[in-house]
């Protein structure tokens, strides 16, 4: 669902009213799926706006992105001058976009280093230091203020968490990437445009993610009228609860797009759906396929618990996870290049499908169990 009109000819008129004096003329970039950011250009500065992922509508924060000290912007929001070039990262996710866009010369702390995948962003070529600062949900404030950053790029799970409010104090500034809030696979692809603008290089995330569309939307076509379409089920038993997908979520969007048919399609709730071990072999014991399961071997599946053995793609041999780019150490590219390129993700599930459709294409995150 694209930002509500009202909210952004309010934004819009803000805008105008903090500018009006300016002689600039603003050309808001609608984006094609995203609803979580605005980019509002004009011919002195960019505005960026973050939604608050709690209240619609609600700007999070807003951001007057500057080439030059001398340029004025208005008192309401966050002056940044672009391009950004110290920064901490707080999510892997974060560095499949600043891969992506060859930005990574400039991260200089990282959340939980372990598990990033891409190891490119701790050689640096100007070999300076990539800091350890803490874990995701709970950083180190004082390992991010010794990394001297120009800005910090934070995921807001919650509302006023206190290392957020502790780095606003310090007057640090915070770039709000809320990719996990979208739920459509290009929606959270697109934020590659809302990362792009911090780095100055908005062009070149719009080339990118037009390549991700095109790529995306000629493979859903080949799943748009398939004469039967096989059955689908995700996730593993764990303490007695199994999380599937609803047919709104991210994973389920991509379950649609493949040409699978899912038992929770028509569920439209934002959320995985908690299910007991009872309800999940009634629904799904019979999937043709299984899909993220967290083993690498049938064997290993089995010994997370003995009921994986009792559905029918287990017994047929057909079942996947998303781990064929892992590290021992827990790293993903899942999590990484997968947010950028949700195309190469469908790929996958396509092939896993109908390998038919998709028979000289190889698999880039995923495996079949052995």
């Amino acid at each position: 669902m694209k930002t509500p009109s009202f909210c952004y000819i309010f934004v819009l008129f803000l805008l105008a009213s903090c500018t009006m004096s300016k002689p600039y003329s603003d050309h808001p970039e609608s984006n094609s799926y995203a609803n979580g950011f605005s980019i509002i250009s004009n011919d002195a500065y960019t505005t960026v706006l973050a939604y608050s992922p709690w209240q619609q509508g609600e700007i999070l924060q807003k951001y007057y992105l500057v080439k030059s000290d001398s340029v004025s912007t208005p008192s309401d929001g966050l002056t940044l001058r672009i391009p950004v070039k110290r920064l901490t990262v707080t999510s892997c996710t974060h560095i499949g976009f600043l891969k992506a866009l060859g930005q990574l010369d400039a991260v200089y702390g990282i959340c939980s280093p372990e598990i990033v995948y891409n190891r490119d962003v701790f050689e640096p070529s100007d070999n300076h230091e990539v800091m350890n600062v803490g874990d995701a949900m709970t950083p180190d404030v004082e390992r991010i203020i010794r990394t001297a950053p120009e800005a910090v790029m934070v995921s807001t799970y919650a509302q006023g968490d206190a290392a957020t409010e502790k780095l606003r104090s310090l007057a640090i500034p915070i770039i709000y990437n809320n990719e996990w809030t979208e739920n459509d696979p290009l929606a959270r692809a697109e934020w590659i445009r809302f990362v792009g603008a911090f780095f100055d290089c908005l062009p070149l995330a719009d080339s990118i993610f037009a390549e991700v569309v095109a790529s995306y939307n000629a493979q859903k076509a080949q799943t748009e009228h398939l004469s039967s379409r096989r059955t689908i089920m995700s996730g593993n038993n764990f303490r007695g609860t199994w999380y599937m997908p609803s047919g709104n979520t991210y994973m389920g969007v991509l379950f649609r797009d493949a040409g699978a048919n899912y038992f929770y399609a028509n569920d439209t709730s934002h959320f995985s759906i908690p299910l007991g071990i009872e309800t999940a072999i009634h629904n799904f014991s019979d999937a043709d396929v299984w899909v993220g399961c967290p083993a690498k071997t049938l064997a290993e599946l089995a010994q997370m618990d003995e009921k994986h053995t009792w559905f029918k793609s287990y017994k047929s041999g057909e079942v996947y996870n998303f781990m064929r780019r892992s590290t021992p150490q827990g790293g993903n590219d899942f999590w990484e290049t997968g947010v950028v390129r949700p195309d190469y993700i469908l790929s996958d599930l396509i092939r896993i499908l109908y390998p038919a459709l998709s028979k000289d294409t190889a698999f880039y995150f995923s495996e079949h169990l052995e």
